[in-house]
């Protein structure tokens, strides 16, 4: 007999998390060879923007390394500065802080077909996954990098 509970518990979370990575480093030699080492980690990396004029944030990336993968979840230009190669510097500077600093040789994203796949295709990203209707009418594209 099992109970069954929808409730939000970040104790319960974190044990969860603990448990799945036990098990994966069981299953896997390559996730087994990541315990105890920095790429075991989430480490977050962020890179800013901002207009020296006014002092507004006028760009941002935010992201992690994990797995000598680096992982880009946000990127956002502002639209009055868009074109100007200001999202390209900040991806750049993330991609060497990744391979220089942390030792990984790739980048990973996710973006939406009405925001910026052809720009990360001009930078060297390969699309290596989609998932149509994410949400309903839009779609998903998954894209990797090969840094170095």
């Amino acid at each position: 007999m099992f109970r069954i509970e929808t409730e939000v518990d970040k104790e319960r979370r974190t044990v969860l998390g603990e448990r799945l990575e036990e098990t994966n480093a069981g299953r896997s030699p390559t996730m087994a060879a990541l315990r105890g080492t920095p790429a075991q980690e989430e480490v977050p990396l962020q890179v800013w923007a901002w207009d020296e004029a006014s002092g507004e944030l006028v760009a941002g990336l935010d992201g992690f390394t994990w797995g000598h993968w680096l992982h880009v979840g946000l990127l956002w230009v502002a639209d009055a500065h868009r074109g100007a190669g200001l999202g390209s510097r900040l991806l750049e500077r993330a991609e060497s802080m990744a391979r220089a600093e942390r030792g990984c040789g790739y980048a990973r994203l996710e973006t939406w077909d009405f925001q910026a796949p052809d720009f990360y295709r001009t930078l060297g990203y390969e699309v290596v996954g989609r998932v149509d209707d994410y949400p309903p009418g839009v779609t998903e594209y998954i894209l990797t990098k090969r840094l170095g």
